[in-house]
């Protein structure tokens, strides 16, 4: 089974400018963090991609578009099937009501059908990969049996903020991920004995995938016994040590707190608010003018 081969590095999904419509695009300037550019009010254009992001041959076009408002890089129609893995990290293994939680967790776009794939094929299916905030309401989690219900409420879990190809990473286990909230960094791997390999940058170091205990083909390759795997499922991968349920003091997302989760790659920062709901977006969120970065980080 040959490997997916896209036309395009990095799709985004948008909202343009010059049409208020929705197109999906690749940003012009492949050194931006999308995330952090939209979050600062930064103009961000994008090469209109005509066709599916399904589509191999989906065309990238010369012509210019500028991000109005960006979306996740799939909608909720494209994404047939979400799979979500749990204490998937060797630092991140068991342990109020609600107690909602942050989790950043690589996640695996399915590309084509895939049904009983061997792990060395596996890669073979994959469209492309982003970034996933896996918000976890601990409460509900703990009490039950099965994790689905604490981590499917609604108007969580996003994901984005780019698309990238699978051919522009061709190593998944060597991707660093990280995760900010009010510009605090929490989840980071510091306890070396458990990584293969470590990425420093500027004095932080990035939890790596080298630290999974399933592999990102492992993980198709189990995942698709006996069980299509249609375009659009989409596979969180797990998340590293650090989340809140388990700091001391443990720590938990509130009503005005600032998310951000970040995969290196070109994938980028995916930058959320955190609203209670029944609260109305502008209260008070869009009342405080904030500026987002990752510290040490360029793109």
């Amino acid at each position: 089974m040959a490997p997916i081969r896209t036309k395009w590095t990095r799709l985004i999904r948008f909202v343009a400018e010059e049409t208020s419509q929705i197109h999906i695009g690749q940003p012009v300037d492949p050194e931006l963090d999308i995330g952090i550019a939209i979050a600062n009010e930064r103009p961000v254009i994008a090469h209109e991609i005509i066709g599916s992001p399904f589509d191999p041959a989906a065309r990238l076009t010369k012509h210019v578009l500028s991000v109005k408002v960006l979306l996740s890089p799939l909608s909720r129609e494209q994404i047939g099937l979400a799979r979500c893995l749990g204490l998937n990290y060797a630092d991140h293994a068991p342990v109020a009501k609600h107690i909602p939680d942050y989790e950043v967790e690589l996640t695996i776009v399915i590309g084509k059908a895939a049904k009983n794939v061997p792990e060395k094929d596996a890669l073979d299916y994959v469209l492309g990969y982003t970034a996933a905030n896996d918000v976890s309401f601990r409460f509900h989690q703990m009490n039950v049996s099965q994790w689905d219900f604490s981590k499917g409420f609604d108007n969580t879990t996003p994901i984005g903020p780019c698309l990238v190809a699978a051919s522009a990473i061709p190593d998944p286990q060597a991707l660093s991920l990280k995760t900010i909230v009010n510009d605090q960094v929490l989840q980071t791997e510091q306890q070396r004995k458990f990584l293969l390999q470590v990425v420093q940058l500027d004095r932080l170091f990035y939890t790596s995938h080298s630290d999974q205990i399933f592999s990102v083909k492992q993980t198709i390759a189990f995942l698709s016994q006996g069980t299509t795997l249609q375009p659009g499922t989409i596979i969180l991968t797990g998340t590293p040590k650090g989340v809140g349920f388990f700091r001391k003091p443990p720590v938990y997302l509130k009503h005005g707190d600032a998310v951000q989760v970040w995969i290196g790659s070109g994938i980028g920062t995916l930058v959320n608010p955190v609203i209670e709901e029944g609260y109305l977006p502008c209260q008070p969120i869009c009342k405080r003018k904030r500026r987002w970065e990752l510290p040490g980080i360029a793109s």
